[in-house]
């Protein structure tokens, strides 16, 4: 099936309709979301929508952003600004309002290649059918070292298997809008600003895979106040969050191992997050009663580690 017509229902008239969405969740990032800016700006092809969801900012976020809308870039701008929830509902926000047939999250302190819109438009137009999820490309620091290990010598395979064969890394992830909004949205949970969002891949690769692109298209900066860099802190602030994604990984994993693991962490944030009746609900009560005392341990580390920010 040709992908110029399988996801026509996403325009508005179906006319002139850009085939990506880069979408950027962003809180009180004025000072570094020009960078990104200026990324498309160069793109050699403007194939795609900027959509940027401010998850209340208090900065000048959206002073900054009006001021580039009123400039003729070459591409569309689209600002949303909704209540401060965490990374995840800046998804889930995003995802309602994306329109075209392929979308990409860049960001707020990444940025894109000059040719990367060019790269993945140009790959999908001629790979790309309804037998795909998306397409998995690379991430590079700004030297151009690629991020953890490149992706395998073959035309695909699921986020999942990749990890599960030894590939390390962050990739970029490149999806069908049809695809992603098949799924449940993330949940959202009281005083709590995180959720996994490997939630909505990890059941896409049960149904498809994803075509592999062995090129950069994200120049990545881990900020010290990023997500990526205070997981123990994460996982102490949001524990149902992260014990919805176990228990979402426990229906799926394989092998002892990576059960066991799931479990464990599975255990310590129900142990953070005070749930009595974690066994209850837990798809994998046999393996969950046995990482009762390694949960413990890692519930007792992560206690440790945040202390100070008690």
């Amino acid at each position: 099936m040709a992908t110029g017509v399988l996801f026509r229902k996403y325009g508005k008239g179906g006319l002139n309709l850009a085939t990506l969405t880069i979408f950027t969740p962003t809180y009180n990032r004025a000072y570094i979301l020009n960078q990104c800016y200026q990324s498309l700006v160069r793109q050699t092809c403007k194939d795609f929508v900027w959509l940027i969801i401010d998850d209340g900012s208090k900065d000048n976020t959206r002073e900054l952003v009006q001021e580039w809308m009123k400039k003729d870039n070459g591409f569309k701008i689209r600002y949303h600004y909704k209540k401060n929830g965490g990374m995840h509902t800046g998804h889930n926000a995003a995802y309602e309002l994306i329109d075209t047939e392929l979308n990409v999250c860049i960001d707020s302190d990444d940025f894109m290649p000059d040719n990367a819109v060019e790269i993945i438009t140009g790959y999908w137009k001629k790979n790309g059918n309804d037998k795909y999820s998306g397409i998995i490309a690379l991430d590079v620091y700004k030297n151009g070292e690629i991020i953890g290990s490149k992706l395998p010598d073959k035309k695909s395979t699921t986020l999942s298997g990749f990890y599960d064969k030894g590939g390390k890394g962050d990739k970029k992830l490149i999806y069908r809008t049809d695809v992603i909004n098949s799924y449940p949205k993330y949940p959202e949970f009281k005083d709590e600003r995180f959720v996994p969002l490997d939630y909505k891949y990890l059941i896409a690769d049960q149904e498809y895979e994803l075509l592999i692109l062995n090129e950069a298209v994200c120049v990545v900066e881990y900020m010290e106040d990023g997500s990526s860099m205070n997981m123990l802190r994460q996982y102490y602030k949001n524990p149902r969050g992260f014990a919805f994604m176990r228990k979402v990984h426990m229906k799926y994993d394989k092998g002892f191992v990576k059960k066991f693991k799931t479990c464990t962490h599975y255990v310590s944030s129900s142990f953070i997050s005070e749930n009595k009746n974690f066994i209850r609900e837990s798809p994998n009560k046999i393996f969950t009663v046995l990482a009762i005392p390694f949960g413990a341990c890692l519930y007792s580390v992560i206690k440790y580690n945040n202390k100070e920010r008690v």
